[in-house]
């Protein structure tokens, strides 16, 4: 390599690197590679939401306190977040095939030895393994579906990659709660680990074999790599744990999101001042991409919000077990099979945007629909506002992510992964944990409200009390016992109607959250011509 050619950027050096082969590689087994990284993207996604509804039976069972049981959940997708930069560059670099069948093979080994080893220390170094490991999965699904399958099936794998996410998302619940009623706490990670060798099969055989390109090691910008994993990886770390610290009351979090930022900013100073960054703004951040990136990470937030909202509201107010909430995320689930197809023929014809407006829409409706909540809906109750949403979240995602690439040219594909998985984590987590704290302040507030209306010695008040004390004193000792029960019973439904008021709050904020997306749709210019 001359020295011009190592002071190019390395996406210009990777394009034109590509330029120069003869034609791309295209696999000749398309549906095979589609179900290869299918099944990755599902086992990425369900196994993060898996361990977090099953997350009281794991600390159970390997004897782990609340506090240090949260981090088990934490460890699996930090190491997510950390190595999404680095398998962009490796995929570039040696191929995806050879990646994901390494990735497949030691998640696999991860899953199926966490549960052997018995304590936390075994538990949380495996979770690790098993995130590093998926973490190239969904960041190099983007570059396989866009590089290497012909140009018919492309929409198509697009809009399945967008269907296992809601897939994996929503039917978490279902599989956790049939693992623990009817298996034991060592298949919620047995589970997804059988279906590594299957995915290891699939890549071996659908996906081609790429020429490694080892001359991108020699000036690769490995400390652009770390900086942009590490950085990223610690603001995660803080907004996974934040609500439970308590956000800047914690001398922890506060570190970490101090490390992350500076970390983040180390970055940015390093692509802009390296000879060779590893991503060049100007070519990546231009034109529709920063605005797809942010609808991508408001989308995401929209997901997860709700993914949170609806089980939290059954498990607290109808005590739901993990097999009712399923039955209730299912009608979301469900109807993926038939819209993946749908969304993918229409993409075809119709401009992304609307159809991308249209599934924001969709959202936004089912999220005004649902903050109609009371304390008398259970899970059929949703089934309306659930069939918008699973209309909405196809359309929106499949629209956004096939708009992104047609913004884009072949040659920054797999950073486009990279970008993705960046702003899918962050955006998910970022729902999360707005959602858990603001439904926390929003009972707070709903619970001192509705206590000041139910005063002692209020003739409603003395009326309720001495109601409920008769219909206990039966199954009382005595009309001092009698009457406790009936204050706590009182106390109960303040507090239960409290959550109700919160959780309708959650649905009304995530539905104006869609509107700005809406605003932003608006402003998208149409893409590049091909």
């Amino acid at each position: 390599m001359t020295a011009a050619e190592a002071r190019r950027p390395l996406l210009l050096r990777f394009r034109r690197g590509a330029r120069r082969r003869a034609a791309p590689v295209i696999t000749h087994h398309p549906v095979v590679g589609i179900l290869g990284v299918l099944l990755g993207a599902i086992i990425s996604t369900l196994t993060a939401r898996i361990t977090a509804f099953g997350l009281a039976d794991i600390r159970g069972a390997i004897g782990a306190g609340f506090d240090e049981g949260a981090w088990i959940t934490t460890a699996y997708t930090v190491a997510q977040m950390a190595v999404a930069p680095a398998a962009a560059f490796f995929g570039a670099v040696f191929g995806p095939r050879r990646i994901l069948l390494v990735s497949a093979a030691s998640y696999g080994v991860a899953a199926l030895a966490l549960p052997l080893t018995g304590s936390l220390p075994g538990v949380l170094a495996c979770q690790a393994l098993a995130g590093l490991s998926s973490g190239t999965f969904i960041p190099l699904t983007i570059g396989f579906i866009v590089r290497n399958l012909p140009p018919r099936f492309v929409v198509y794998g697009i809009a399945v990659y967008a269907m296992n996410i809601e897939l994996s998302l929503n039917l978490s619940a279902s599989v956790e709660g049939w693992v623990i009623e009817n298996l034991s706490w060592h298949w919620l990670f047995w589970d997804t680990a059988l279906l590594a060798p299957l995915m290891w099969l699939c890549v071996y055989v659908g996906m081609p074999r790429e020429p490694t390109r080892r001359d991108l090691l020699a000036t690769a910008d490995w400390w652009g790599i770390l900086y942009a994993s590490a950085g990223f990886a610690l603001l995660y770390a803080a907004l996974d744990q934040g609500n439970r610290l308590d956000w800047l009351n914690s001398g922890l979090v506060v570190g970490l999101l101090l490390a992350g930022g500076l970390l983040v900013a180390a970055f940015v100073v390093q692509e802009l001042t390296c000879p060779t960054p590893w991503i060049t703004f100007g070519a990546i951040f231009r034109g529709n991409i920063p605005l797809l990136c942010l609808l991508l990470v408001l989308l995401r937030l929209v997901m997860l919000s709700t993914a949170y909202l609806i089980p939290q509201y059954l498990i607290t107010v109808n005590n739901y077990r993990a097999m009712e909430v399923g039955d209730t995320l299912l009608l979301i689930a469900l109807p993926q099979f038939l819209l993946a197809p749908l969304i993918g023929t229409l993409l075809r014809r119709a401009d992304a945007r609307v159809t991308m407006a249209a599934g924001f829409a969709a959202v936004g409706a089912a999220c005004f629909l649902s903050a109609r909540l009371t304390a008398d809906w259970i899970g059929e109750t949703f089934l309306a506002s659930q069939m918008l949403q699973a209309f909405g979240q196809s359309f929106a995602m499949t629209s956004l992510i096939f708009f992104n690439i047609k913004n884009l040219s072949p040659a920054h594909i797999l950073t486009l992964g990279a970008l993705m998985q960046t702003a899918r984590l962050l955006g998910g987590e970022l729902g999360s944990a707005f959602m858990q704290t603001f439904v926390r302040v929003r009972e707070q507030f709903h619970s001192f409200t509705l206590g000041m209306n139910v005063q002692a010695g209020d003739p409603d008040t003395v009326r309720r009390l001495a109601g409920t004390a008769a219909r206990v004193a039966a199954r009382s000792a005595g009309d001092a016992e009698a009457t406790e029960r009936a204050a706590s019973l009182l106390a109960g439904v303040v507090r239960k109607q409290a959550y109700v008021l919160a959780y309708a709050d959650g649905f009304l904020v995530i539905g104006w959250l869609v509107v700005g997306g809406l605003l932003l749709i608006a402003l998208l210019r149409p893409a590049p011509a091909a």
